[in-house]
């Protein structure tokens, strides 16, 4: 199995497959989902995750689903901690 490294965070998917080719501003979008104006701004930079009730918005909005879009913040998530975490003083369970 091959884990993606480097994974495009929501907002990145959001603005490259959404919003560009139907030429939507991220406040536009904000508007129609019925969201403050900075949640789709901050989650279009990549400053704030995708929740669960943003998920659904946009999953209602673009015809896809929730889960499209919280799939993509666990992988990015993941990404992230594999990158930060240190896990080394952790030892495994040996099996009996």
């Amino acid at each position: 199995m091959t884990l993606l490294k480097n994974p495009s965070h929501p907002g990145e998917v959001l603005a490259l497959f959404y919003l560009e080719p139907l030429g939507m501003s991220a406040p536009a979008l904000a508007k129609r989902l019925g969201v403050p104006r900075t949640r789709i701004e901050r989650l279009v930079k990549g400053e704030t995750s995708v929740s669960v009730d943003t998920a659904m918005r946009l999953s209602k909005f673009f015809g896809n689903t929730a889960e499209f879009w919280m799939n993509l913040q666990r992988a990015c998530d993941l990404a992230r901690a594999r990158e930060t975490l240190d896990l080394s003083g952790i030892e495994p369970l040996a099996a009996a």
